[in-house]
């Protein structure tokens, strides 16, 4: 069995990490408090230069929920074409609408923008009303994957509906489980969903190299810094070997 793996980088020392660890993908993001948005044209462009394995930023304007205004979506045709000039292979987006359902016309629109590089429809999936309507919404909108927990906080937690998922897709778009998937777990969940990409962050927020902190930041998370050990990519990757 063939698996892949997608490890969140918010920044470059991670980029080339993950590069290192063996995994075949980097989701780029900002902001690891709101969960991830669109990293910077610098991040994207100085990624692009430094690692030779997949990228696929997230984007994401904002933190929160996934309805969108329609400045915010703008933005996010403008931050998908921008990608697609930095020769990004894929983007990872997703909208929804007020009442829970897929965003269908907004998505294909980012879709065909996107278009030849590959999008991710994230884990706004797992707060849409129906994830079995949306899954084949996605199918027929062109999306090549779902990253989802199984509509729970962590991919664990949801195994049996993402296995219920991998099953209904019957290969026509990837289920990629993400959230809590750590190398303790990943041969089971392996096991009960049947899936064969996965998503994991790897974070550990590490001190910064800062000799001087001033004493009313002592102890401030603010110092602390996300990045992802090769080690620990590897590690992963030899749980499902």
């Amino acid at each position: 069995m063939e698996y892949k793996f997608e490890i969140i980088a918010f920044n470059i020392e991670s980029c080339m990490a993950i590069q290192e660890g063996g995994a075949d993908r980097i989701e780029l993001c900002a902001d690891p408090g709101s969960g991830g948005t669109t990293p910077s044209f610098g991040l994207i462009k100085t990624a692009r230069e430094k690692v030779s394995i997949d990228i696929f930023p997230i984007i994401r304007p904002r933190g929160g929920d996934f309805l969108y205004s329609d400045e915010e979506f703008q933005i996010m045709i403008k931050d998908v074409l921008l990608c697609k000039t930095l020769e990004c292979n894929g983007v990872v987006l997703g909208l929804l609408k007020k009442d829970g359902q897929i965003d269908i016309e907004r998505t294909a629109k980012l879709i065909e923008a996107a278009y030849p590089m590959d999008v991710t429809f994230h884990r706004a999936f797992d707060r849409c009303r129906d994830p079995f309507e949306a899954l084949g919404q996605l199918i027929n909108l062109g999306c090549k994957r779902i990253l989802t927990s199984g509509q729970e906080l962590t991919a664990p937690q949801g195994a049996e509906l993402i296995a219920q998922l991998v099953k209904q897709s019957a290969g026509r778009i990837s289920i990629m489980p993400g959230s809590g998937v750590r190398k303790e777990n990943i041969k089971q969940l392996a096991g009960i969903t049947g899936a064969h990409e996965f998503h994991s962050s790897l974070r550990n927020d590490v001190p910064g190299q800062m000799e001087f902190i001033h004493p009313a930041f002592k102890g401030s998370s603010e110092n602390l810094y996300p990045v992802v050990h090769a080690d620990a990519v590897a590690a992963l990757k030899g749980a499902l070997s």
